[in-house]
């Protein structure tokens, strides 16, 4: 590790010597991938889904017997989109040899005849397609291709969709939900391990007992990380890089940001790099407010697309306040009536504000419910 370069990663998908912690995470992934069954991962943004298959991947990028092929839907836009961004992967997942991916391009497929284009960087620069009039006749060839290829390869095929919440946004959706729980529940050595950040959308695809991918797999909802992880975590990076901190600076800086994986990564990174040779309770306090004063127009411009109503019944939660329906709690933040507090929390969840569990109400970003208790309250 290079001393004078902060140990700490936040914002990107980290590698080993980044990640920390996960081990239950880990063995569920191997209890369930491994036995063909599915997976759903939910949690807020930056809680390191990402990150977390990433690293299932590498841990078993040895294991002869599975091909691990992983799509992103975030910047899908349609169905059709979905199908040549999902052979493009698998036909690359299939092999690590250009020449096999062009051969196992024409192999594949028996009704449509895929378009192969390569770049001067065939890593990067290999894409598929196909003729939208035939795909739409055959979708279904697509959508087999995963067992198709588990079978003709003798592996199992482990596919990993990130984002997967965003297919709500296709044209007729439902109908394709449909078609897609309809052809992957069949497969017989393919595992689905399908993620997302927002939780309130991937619910309504995975909880609603009319919507089609109901009970499609196992559910998890990713947490934040345990102090006890962080606090060897921390320590040792600051002693690998020359630098010492005490222990209860370590829980100081996992405390101020409630345990949450990317902001204890980030002020972990700005203590790092504020602080001498050891760190001082000073050097924390000057990292947060740095990161606080860094933060507060995008802070503020959240505030700014808030009505009053859903302003004050921020100001209730970040209070700890429980019973938001009561009569007493209603007239003193002026938060409305019932039906406006349940109308203001799901607006406030679909914005990635706030998370709302069974028994409580929290805020997605530590950060902001610091500056919020210190601007606004």
């Amino acid at each position: 590790m290079v001393k004078n370069i902060s140990p700490f990663r936040f914002g990107q998908i980290v590698d080993s010597s980044e990640f920390t912690n996960r081990h239950h995470e880990i063995s569920l992934f191997e209890a369930n991938l491994f036995s063909a069954n599915n997976l759903i991962i939910m949690s807020p943004r930056r809680y390191g889904k990402s990150s977390l298959v990433k690293q299932f991947v590498l841990k078993n990028k040895y294991n002869t017997s599975i091909i691990h092929c992983m799509i992103d839907l975030f910047s899908i836009q349609n169905e059709e989109e979905f199908y040549q961004v999902l052979s493009q992967e698998l036909i690359k997942s299939s092999s690590g040899k250009l020449d096999e991916w062009l051969n196992n391009a024409k192999i594949f497929f028996k009704q449509l005849v895929p378009r192969i284009s390569i770049g001067t960087d065939p890593l990067t620069d290999f894409s598929v397609s196909f003729d939208m009039k035939e795909i739409k006749k055959h979708k279904t060839e697509v959508l087999d291709l995963p067992e198709v290829i588990a079978q003709k390869n003798n592996k199992k095929v482990i596919v990993y969709i990130d984002e997967f919440q965003n297919i709500r946004s296709f044209d007729n959706s439902l109908e394709f939900q449909r078609l897609l729980r309809s052809v992957w529940q069949k497969h017989k050595n393919v595992s689905y391990c399908l993620y997302g950040s927002k939780r309130h959308m991937m619910r309504e695809i995975f909880e609603q007992t009319d919507k089609p991918f109901y009970r499609f797999g196992s559910q998890y909802t990713l947490g934040r990380i345990e102090t006890v992880y962080w606090e060897k975590f921390i320590s040792e990076k600051f002693e690998q890089t020359n630098k010492s901190i005490d222990s209860k600076l370590v829980i100081e800086i996992v405390s101020k940001m409630e345990n949450h994986p990317h902001y204890v990564q980030q002020l972990a990174h700005f203590v790092w790099s504020f602080s001498g040779k050891k760190v001082t309770d000073d050097v924390i306090d000057y990292a947060l407010k740095f990161m606080l004063t860094s933060n507060s127009s995008f802070f503020l411009k959240i505030i700014e697309d808030l009505s009053k109503t859903q302003i004050n019944l921020l100001k209730a939660i970040s209070n700890g306040e429980i019973q938001l329906t009561s009569s007493k709690i209603m007239h003193d933040y002026n938060i409305g009536t019932p039906r406006n507090i349940l109308k203001n929390k799901k607006i406030l969840e679909g914005k990635d504000i706030i998370d709302i569990t069974k028994d409580k109400i929290l805020f997605v970003d530590p950060l902001f419910e610091l500056w919020f208790r210190k601007t606004v309250l």
